[in-house]
C-alpha cells in the first residue's frame, strides 16, 4: 500500500518513512500543504499521515477539502496540539485517527496497520486468493496450498498487487507506480529481480508469467494469455 507522509519537519519525517518502509509500504514525503496537494492529484494513495501544522496552513482544510470532492483516502494526523477541541477538529473535519506527538514509532505504524485494515475490508479485498495461492492483508501472510511463504516486505506488496489485478497483464511502470515510491529508478531491473524472486518463492505450478514486450500476468494456468 502507498502512503503519503505530510511532515515539514526533515528528521521526523525521515524517521516515520523509514519504519513504514520497514513495515512493507511504499511511501512518499510531502514538506508541506502545497506539495502534498501535487502529490495527492497526480498518485494513488491508499493512506495518508498528516502532521497539521506545516507550512502552507493547518492539514485539516486539505482533508476537508478531499471530503468534500468525495475522496475517502484514510488520514491519520499527528500533532503537537493535544486538546480534545483540536482532536474533534480533526476527526469531524474528516480524519480518521489522531495520535498526539510524542509518539513511539511502534504506534503509529499500528495505527496504520488498522486503517489499511480497513480500506481492505472496504474494498472487499479482506483475504485475496487465486488458485491454491491465498493472501490475507490483515494478517500480513501469504500461503500456497496451506504452506507459509517466506516473502519480503517488498515481495509481499508486489504479490499484493498483482493479486488485486489477477487475469490482467501488469507493466512494468503500473509496478513502479504503485509497489515503489518516488526514490524508484524506473529504467533499472529492479522490478525484473523482485519478481523473480518472487517468482521462485511461488513455485509450481507456475502463477506468476512474463508477458515479453507488455507486463507480468498472475494467472491460475501454465500457458497465461498472450504466450504462444
Amino acid at each position: 500500500m502507498r502512503v503519503l507522509v505530510l511532515e515539514d519537519d526533515p528528521d521526523l519525517s525521515r524517521s516515520l518513512s523509514r519504519f513504514l518502509r520497514h513495515a512493507g509500504y511504499v511511501v512518499d514525503e510531502a514538506g508541506d500543504l502545497s506539495s502534498a496537494d501535487i502529490k495527492l492529484s497526480v498518485n494513488d494513495y491508499d493512506i495518508a499521515v498528516f502532521d497539521r501544522s506545516v507550512p502552507g496552513g493547518d492539514s485539516v482544510e486539505l482533508v476537508r477539502r478531499l471530503r468534500v470532492e468525495g475522496k475517502t483516502l484514510p488520514v491519520l494526523f499527528l500533532t503537537a496540539l493535544d486538546s480534545i477541541a483540536s482532536r474533534v477538529e480533526g476527526l469531524r473535519a474528516g480524519g480518521d485517527d489522531y495520535l498526539v506527538k510524542p509518539f513511539a514509532m511502534d504506534e503509529l505504524v499500528a495505527r496504520v496497520h488498522v486503517l489499511a485494515r480497513r480500506r481492505a475490508v472496504n474494498a472487499a479485498q479482506a483475504t485475496l486468493s487465486v488458485a491454491d495461492l491465498c493472501l490475507d492483508p490483515e494478517r500480513n501472510e501469504a500461503t500456497r496450498n496451506g504452506v507459509p511463504l517466506d516473502l519480503t516486505a517488498k515481495e509481499f506488496v508486489l504479490l499484493r498487487y498483482l493479486m488485486t489485478r489477477h487475469k490482467s497483464v501488469v507493466s512494468r511502470s503500473e509496478l513502479i507506480e504503485h509497489c515503489w515510491d518516488e526514490m524508484a529508478e524506473p529504467m533499472s531491473n529492479v522490478v525484473d529481480v523482485r519478481l523473480g524472486a518472487l517468482r521462485r518463492k511461488l513455485g509450481e505450478p507456475p502463477l506468476l508469467h512474463t508477458i515479453r514486450g507488455v507486463g507480468f500476468l498472475l494467472e491460475d494456468r501454465e500457458n497465461p494469455s498472450g504466450q504462444p
